[in-house]
């Protein structure tokens, strides 16, 4: 820390290591003063200082301008570092990273405070940084002179400075010149996306209302036009669905529609697919999720249904009485022209009777039993 003290009209000024003093006499800028003990005459003059400690190596006085007009005192004691209208320059010191001097700059060091080197960079018209100095400077904590951007896996960046598009930029982070030029980078994801277009009333052929969702696969195949041509790449998909799939069913009938539940119309589709592909958007596929019926035609449908099928179920019924009489026909049939498969199945008639009995008795062995049996049935 600068000491002064002034004693029997002399002023001693101590100036310790790591420090500077501007020396001035009766407020004109006479010197620098370095480490050490100095003396000078205070008689019939003042003796003052400005004290600079190398903590902060730029130097910043209001005697700024009074020094750059002494070479002797810039020569000795300060380096300059100037940037043209294109230009950065990287400070480090002691060959750390220090700072960065942007366009048009100027700035004065303590040559003590370095070493010092200065490393100038021209800026391109698309104020990229190479990706080694980007890493360094943001090491280093520097982020207000550099702005940086990541593009994910599956995306694509635009670049734009000052609002003009320059190019696209792949996956990867990516970091630009914050010289006072608008620098911005868009986001366009290019993976496959699904679009939901739900809710949609439209009014059948057959004059029934319906709401209709419809289901959409596209992906941007073309992230500039996509951007350039529509304000809203999504938004214009969903207009274009909505616009053509309500004239589109608006002609089918609602037997049709059901029928052919998640089939689009053919010429609605590719004038869809038409539209989008010049704004660089694919559409891959267009199905049609949902018919939502409203309430009263909903019941009176489900009644129209059951009473298909409910006739349905009568036929199959009518069919199978059918089917089990003409078996029976069949089976009298062969017991008339063949006895002893009619006394084999008299046999598996007593045999189903006594396991339901716990005794059974026979007269006149079975065949008077069969002949006892067939005369009470004949009665």
């Amino acid at each position: 820390m600068i000491e002064t003290k002034t004693l029997f009209l002399r002023t001693h000024i101590t100036v310790t290591e790591g420090e500077r003093a501007i020396l001035l006499t009766n407020g004109v800028l006479t010197g620098i003063l370095r480490p050490g003990r100095h003396g000078f005459w205070s008689l019939a003059r003042k003796i003052s200082c400005e004290g600079h400690a190398f903590k902060d190596p730029v130097f910043r006085s209001v005697y700024e301008q009074a020094v750059r007009l002494r070479p002797e005192l810039m020569a000795q004691h300060l380096t300059e570092v100037r940037t043209g209208a294109a230009e950065v320059a990287v400070l480090y010191r002691d060959e750390k990273f220090h700072s960065v001097l942007g366009p048009d700059g100027r700035c004065l060091l303590w040559t003590d405070a370095g070493p010092w080197r200065v490393e100038t960079i021209a800026v391109p018209d698309t104020l990229e940084v190479d990706g080694a100095l980007s890493r360094r400077l943001a090491a280093a904590g520097s982020v207000d002179r550099v702005k940086r951007f990541v593009v994910e896996q599956g995306q694509t960046g635009l670049l734009f400075v000052d609002g003009a598009f320059i190019r696209t930029l792949e996956p990867g982070l990516h970091s630009f010149w914050n010289t006072g030029r608008t620098v911005n980078v868009k986001i366009v994801d290019t993976r496959e996306h699904a679009m939901e277009v739900t809710g949609q009333e439209v009014l059948t052929r057959d004059k029934v209302s319906v709401r209709v969702n419809l289901v959409a696969r596209y992906s941007v195949t073309d992230p500039v036009r996509a951007v350039s041509t529509v304000k809203d790449y999504a938004d214009a998909l969903y207009r274009s669905l909505q616009h053509a799939f309500r004239q589109s069913l608006a002609t089918r009938t609602l037997d049709d529609i059901l029928s052919r539940k998640g089939e689009t119309d053919a010429e609605a589709a590719a004038a869809v697919r038409h539209e989008m592909l010049a704004v660089g958007i694919e559409v891959a596929g267009i199905a049609i999720k949902d018919v939502v019926l409203p309430g009263d035609m909903r019941d009176l449908l489900n009644k129209v249904v059951a009473a298909e099928k409910d006739a349905e179920a009568q036929v199959i019924r009518r069919r199978e009485e059918t089917n089990a009489t003409r078996s029976l026909l069949n089976t009298a049939r062969v017991m008339a022209e063949n006895p002893a498969m009619l006394r084999l199945k008299e046999l598996e008639a007593l045999e189903q009777i006594a396991a339901k009995v716990q005794s059974l008795t026979i007269h006149n062995g079975t065949r008077g039993l069969l002949e006892d049996i067939a005369s009470l049935s004949a009665r």
